[in-house]
């Protein structure tokens, strides 16, 4: 089997969970032995452009004529069954299907976020979720309150390539959606269900869990919609040392809110931008993973990290955070609900879980609240070693990349062509 893979790569200095999912799909895929043909544009490239190419930066998110014909080259010479489509922006653009499917080359596509309504991606402004835009033919809202790169314009250019490339979304041969929350935007979408396939992302595997550690690890970026703020919010109202040590792992523009608390209470450690190895020892010293969104986050691949090394997850209850941890089942065989099971590891003597708390096979979620956060923090912290063996197991049955990877495979024989090769 022969895939081009099509992604418009993050600014490194912008690290990406999106770029690290792509390489490590594409490495997967050649283990498994299919023949990727990467398509990689990164947004690197534009400083160093020519004159002319910046130019026409301006229409590219709508039509990117250097990335239609260097796409067109590539596949009338290889031929390939399936173009996978990651993301377009801005130097692919959207077109790609069309280019892909005016050679007969089916599409598959992988949805990172909300980009076929939102101009920001995330459903998200000002310090809340919004869905201004939603249901609308052109996205005024984002042009209003200025959603693209905090410029009326450049909202304005790309409001205008949602609304132009709305067929193009829909004539793309099957969804990968991460999470059954993803799945459920494609069919508000007007995605058929036949055309949509929930596989998630995977990590690499670590090997056998380590013994769990103590306290709490936030991994994610420091920005508004990541909920540090709200974390933070929640574990101040606990007595200093209370709950164990707080680690907080990342960057953005709120690390001196982070640098601030950290000075002030001795339980939280701020340990900056980490690479793998930090990443991994992180998890390890820690007993529970925090996700604390403030949107509806996507796929946060910290929460896979911890299900991987045997760490169960505290999340808010948005986007796929309540499919990752395994909270979103509607019906549970009975004695095995959240009610009965809570009784066995909320935390002591068979107490009832506490309102407001949701538990899943791999950890619990609630409310996007001050409130309910810091009531779940000694829940999770008394649950964590009744919830460590089923983390990892249901990162194996769900997450690991020999799973993904056949998943992903399954997907495009689905739709591949068969070419006549010469």
């Amino acid at each position: 089997m022969r895939i081009v893979v099509a992604h418009n790569r993050y600014r490194e200095a912008q690290p990406s969970g999106e770029n690290i999912i792509v390489d490590s799909e594409i490495a997967q895929l050649t283990a498994a032995g299919v023949e990727v043909l990467p398509f990689i544009r990164s947004s690197d490239e534009i400083p160093s452009m020519s004159k002319a190419a910046k130019a026409l930066l301006p229409i590219s998110p709508i039509w990117a004529p250097r990335a239609q014909h260097d796409l067109s080259r590539l596949l009338t010479e290889h031929r390939p069954d399936v173009l996978h489509l990651h993301n377009p922006y801005p130097l692919l653009s959207p077109w790609v299907v069309r280019t892909a499917h005016r050679h007969g080359v089916p599409v598959v596509q992988t949805v990172h976020n909300y980009r076929q309504v939102c101009s920001s991606g995330i459903y998200f402004r000002d310090g809340v979720i919004c869905q201004d835009c939603k249901g609308r033919a052109l996205g005024v809202p984002a042009i209003k309150h200025r959603c693209y790169r905090d410029s009326a314009a450049q909202s304005a250019l790309m409001a205008t390539t949602l609304a132009v490339h709305r067929g193009t979304w829909r004539s793309v041969d099957r969804y990968i959606a991460l999470t059954s929350a993803i799945a459920d935007h494609l069919h508000d979408y007007g995605i058929p269900d036949e055309r949509v396939v929930v596989k998630p992302n995977s990590v690499p595997d670590p090997g056998r869990p380590t013994p769990l550690g103590d306290g709490f690890l936030y991994l994610a970026r420091l920005s508004p919609e990541k909920g540090v703020d709200l974390l933070l919010d929640a574990w101040r109202r606990h007595p200093v040392g209370a709950l164990g040590t707080l680690r907080v792992a990342g960057d953005g523009e709120l690390r001196p809110l982070v640098e601030a608390v950290a000075a002030e209470r001795p339980d939280v450690v701020y340990l900056g931008q980490l690479d793998r190895a930090g990443v991994r020892a992180a998890v390890e010293a820690s007993a529970v993973v925090i996700v604390a969104s403030m949107w509806h986050d996507v796929l946060p691949t910290a929460i896979i990290e911890a299900l991987a090394s045997g760490r169960p997850v505290l999340g808010t209850a948005l986007g796929g955070i309540p499919y990752l941890v395994g909270a979103d089942a509607p019906h549970e065989p009975a004695g095995t609900g959240p009610a009965e099971v809570a009784s066995a590891v909320a935390g002591g003597g068979g107490s009832p879980m506490p309102a407001g708390i949701a538990l899943g096979e791999a950890g619990w979620v609630v409310a996007p609240e001050p409130a309910a956060l810091a009531a779940a923090l000694p829940v999770a912290r008394a649950g964590a070693a009744g919830l460590a063996l089923a983390a990892r197991a249901r990162y194996e049955r769900m997450f690991h990349p020999d799973v993904v990877t056949k998943q992903l495979i399954d997907i495009y024989a689905g739709v591949a062509r068969t070419p006549n090769r010469t």
